[in-house]
């Protein structure tokens, strides 16, 4: 999901582009956002459903996790990235993509 240039209210930095990533249990936003001073920079947010309370009254949470990337760390993180997902592959072999929740898996097999 793209979005346009949004400004958040009460914050220092606006969403200037948002990509969601729906894997299971949790969401990820990559979004990249431009603080005070123009700078551009990812910010990456795992959101994860908690459920707790009790059987009669579940209460339903979400975990929440940040980091901000900056574009001189772009390189270095990208290769570092790239280095853990060939190391998994490496070890436990190619995985296909975890169907979102509601899919069809009947579909997901299907070619056009």
């Amino acid at each position: 999901m793209e979005t346009e240039k949004k400004p958040i209210e009460g914050r220092d930095a606006e969403i200037l582009f948002s990509r969601t990533v729906k894997a299971g249990q949790r969401i990820y936003y990559i979004d990249v956002k431009k603080n005070r001073k123009d700078e551009l920079y990812l910010s990456i947010t795992e959101s994860k459903k908690m459920l707790g309370g009790t059987a009669e009254m579940p209460q339903i949470s979400y975990e929440k996790h940040k980091i901000f990337l900056f574009q001189e760390d772009f390189n270095k993180f990208d290769e570092a990235l790239r280095d853990a997902f060939n190391y998994v592959s490496g070890e436990q072999g190619e995985t296909q993509d975890r169907p979102e929740e509601g899919d069809d898996p009947i579909k997901l097999d299907m070619e056009f």
